[in-house]
């Protein structure tokens, strides 16, 4: 009740009903004060926003659907089906970053980086944060963004009945309010942050499977619940004066393309899209799914989930166009 209290408090400063038929607005701010021009981007927070060079060639795997040069190389190319740091990156200009920067059209010494890493929770952002420190300080020229937290959701609900859902909660509200100091952090360290809250991950294969396995309470809405109390608690904590930080409403995109089909070119949000039988690692992963091993009649686009729980072509590129329509519109 304190949070849903405070929350209500905030409204008239947040964001307004997004409508259905539209693509959904981030809250940050009014009309841009300058036209803010980054001179790098740096990426925080779990494997939505990493791209891993398995092969040590500049030519990374994503956690998503990867890319292949055509119908029938099955090759990757990491500049393709980008992730959505890629698109927010791509509409400012030449951004490449590290391990998505193969030969052929190499940048030199690119300064973008990505400090997210696979697995990461809310306490390993502070990490990341002293990581990027560790190279160098924030600049004023420096776009930062930030989403973690979905994998504190799924952790803290695996612990379901075991611990109570007053004390999940709990948890996960303390993970957000983390993750919102971390991010006022960067802020004051003089960085500018696009924040996204994370997806609704109700809404996955995996909650989806978990709510028919099991009889002792809706666990679809047990997590739901859990989504809204992190992006809540966040959304508490940041100082959100529209003008250091933007924030970017992914949760509330996921229940708009679920409650409307076919909203934003995603016409499925309920089944994953890759096909893990063909993938040749092991423990089998989307590391190596590409647009070559779908499951019959998928589509990276047109799907919302890749795997269980991660986002497909889709997914990213809805949380892409949310992130690069904030960034442009946000008076840093």
């Amino acid at each position: 009740m304190r949070l849903i209290a405070k929350q209500a408090r905030r409204a008239a400063m947040g964001c307004g009903v997004l409508a259905a038929a539209l693509l959904l607005a981030s809250c940050g701010g009014g009309s841009p004060s300058s036209n803010f021009q980054p001179t790098r981007i740096i990426a925080f927070g779990d494997e939505t926003s990493v791209i891993l060079d398995l092969d040590a060639n500049a030519n990374g795997h994503k956690f998503s659907v990867n890319g292949t040069p055509s119908s029938t190389d099955p090759t990757i190319d990491c500049r393709l089906n980008p992730i959505w740091i890629q698109d927010l990156a791509s509409s400012f200009g030449n951004f490449v970053f590290p391990t998505c920067n193969p030969a052929g059209s190499a940048v030199s010494n690119p300064p973008n980086r990505i400090r997210a890493t696979v697995g990461a929770r809310a306490a390993d952002l502070s990490a990341q944060i002293d990581a990027q420190l560790a190279e160098s300080a924030f600049q004023s020229g420096d776009l930062v963004t930030v989403l973690v937290g979905a994998n504190d959701v799924l952790a803290q609900y695996t612990q379901y009945p075991t611990i109570s859902e007053v004390d999940l909660t709990a948890n996960v509200e303390a993970a957000g309010n983390e993750v919102g100091r971390q991010v006022n952090r960067l802020a004051d360290l003089g960085a500018k942050v696009l924040i996204s809250t994370i997806p609704d991950v109700s809404a996955t294969p995996f909650a989806i499977a978990e709510k028919a396995a099991h009889i002792d309470t809706d666990r679809q809405l047990l997590i739901q619940r859990l989504v809204l109390s992190f992006n809540s608690a966040l959304r508490l904590q940041i100082d959100n004066d529209g003008r250091r930080i933007g924030l970017v409403l992914m949760d509330e995109a996921v229940l708009q393309v679920v409650k409307f089909p076919g909203l934003n070119g995603i016409t499925n949000s309920t089944t994953a899209v890759c096909d893990l039988a063909k993938s040749t690692l092991a423990p089998p992963s989307i590391l190596d799914c590409t647009d070559l091993t779908l499951i019959p009649f998928g589509s990276s686009g047109a799907f919302l989930w890749a795997d269980d729980r991660h986002l497909s072509l889709g997914g990213q590129t809805l949380l892409g166009n949310l992130a690069v329509q904030r960034a442009h519109n946000n008076p840093f």
